[in-house]
């Protein structure tokens, strides 16, 4: 599963995820030791975060 993790890292103002990839802080420090089940949840979830619907194999 690649990472989500286009090189924009910074965070929104209000801090509640990169304005790049859609990960929250979270998100970001589990992705290296994260299951490739955890790491699609993750993917579903900034999907959702950036206002894609996830295809049907994260959702």
């Amino acid at each position: 599963m690649p990472s989500p993790c286009v090189s924009v890292c910074r965070m929104t103002p209000d801090r509640s995820h990169c304005e790049g990839c859609f990960r929250t802080l979270d998100e970001i420090r589990a992705w290296s030791k994260a299951s490739g089940a955890e790491r699609r949840v993750i993917w579903a979830a900034l999907l959702r975060r950036a206002g894609v619907t996830p295809p049907e194999e994260l959702a």
